[in-house]
């Protein structure tokens, strides 16, 4: 679909801006952190004796630790299907150097290197299946995902706030549970890695509170109409090699993973939908047509709604065994 002038518009009005956004919301390539800042340098003369104390931390990592850093590199990994998605979104030119492309270039520039090194540190640490994970990694890319927003620059600015701040949560919960595991180092790359996905949500909130400006009532439709669909995260098609499952299963294990040693869960789901409601200052927006009003009712009363229902949710406490590990201890 088409966008309408009014959201060709408001998108050409917020890039106008663009400058200000990618110096504040990123940072300069050449200072930035890169994934070799982290890892051993394979040109010092300690490098092995690096390497045995960086494996030797790695093993204090519980199964459902280990199994959820690897579905958030293979999440990290599947970089191009993202990329690909945003430079389709109606008002991004693709074929040309607007603001809006130069943010989507930039932006993945900087998330390449979460992947980067996270993928490094698995293959180092010697508890992995490295291809196994990259089978998995490879079908990801192959089949791609479907999030329910389509070309529309309002609903993929509600995902990718939402799904940023998702990610922060991850990454952010994997770096205290590792640094409780007495494996300091890949706490600190966790570290790293949140903080950029912080930024990055904060420059997607900014997005969503620009057209709330400018176009209140389509983009209070376009976040009802996301939650409604559900926020599925980008690996929710994740599969590996020889497996019966169907698609949307495999994510279903990990999920359970994440959600037994509280890395990410069903609360953490809700509390992510009350800051963006914060944010967005949805209770006290005007102007709204009747459709809006009831789209906003419908946005207020859904994360006591959803509270409700997650009291219902049982965790399975059998863990799974996943190719990329291998047996259970």
């Amino acid at each position: 679909m088409k966008l309408t002038n009014i959201r060709l518009e408001v998108m050409q009005t917020i890039e106008k801006s663009m400058d200000e956004m990618l110096e504040k919301y990123l940072k300069p390539i050449e200072t930035n952190w890169q994934p070799s800042d982290f890892l051993p340098d394979s040109k010092d003369d300690d490098f092995f004796d690096k390497i045995r104390e960086l494996q030797g931390q790695a093993q204090e990592m519980s199964y459902d630790l280990l199994a959820v850093l690897i579905g958030d590199t293979i999440t990290e990994e599947a970089l191009p299907t993202y990329e690909a998605w945003l430079m389709s979104v109606e008002g991004v030119d693709n074929d040309g150097r607007n603001g809006w492309s130069q943010w989507v270039r930039s932006w993945t520039a900087e998330e390449n290197r979460h992947g980067d090194l996270l993928n490094k540190y698995l293959y180092l640490c010697g508890r992995v299946d490295m291809r196994e994970m990259e089978i998995s990694t490879q079908y990801l890319i192959s089949d791609g995902f479907d999030i329910g927003t389509g070309r529309d620059p309002y609903k993929n600015f509600v995902y990718t706030s939402f799904q940023e701040l998702a990610t922060n949560v991850s990454h952010r919960r994997v770096a205290t549970l590792a640094r409780k595991a007495n494996n300091p180092e890949l706490a600190k790359m966790c570290a790293f890695i949140a903080a950029d996905e912080a930024r990055h949500a904060s420059a997607y909130i900014h997005f969503v509170n620009k057209i709330m400006e400018l176009d209140a009532d389509q983009m209070m439709l376009a976040f009802e109409d996301m939650m409604r669909k559900k926020i599925v995260m980008p690996a929710h098609l994740m599969r590996q090699s020889g497996s019966d499952l169907g698609l949307g299963e495999l994510f279903d294990h990990f999920s359970d993973a994440a959600q037994r040693i509280q890395v990410y869960t069903t609360h953490d789901y809700i509390d992510i939908l009350r800051s963006l409601i914060d944010q967005w200052n949805i209770g006290n927006i005007s102007g709204l047509t009747d459709i809006g009003n009831k789209a906003r009712d419908y946005i207020m009363a859904l994360p006591d709604r959803l509270q409700r229902i997650s009291e219902r949710v049982k965790i399975p406490e059998k863990q799974y065994e996943f190719n990329w590990i291998g047996k259970i201890a």
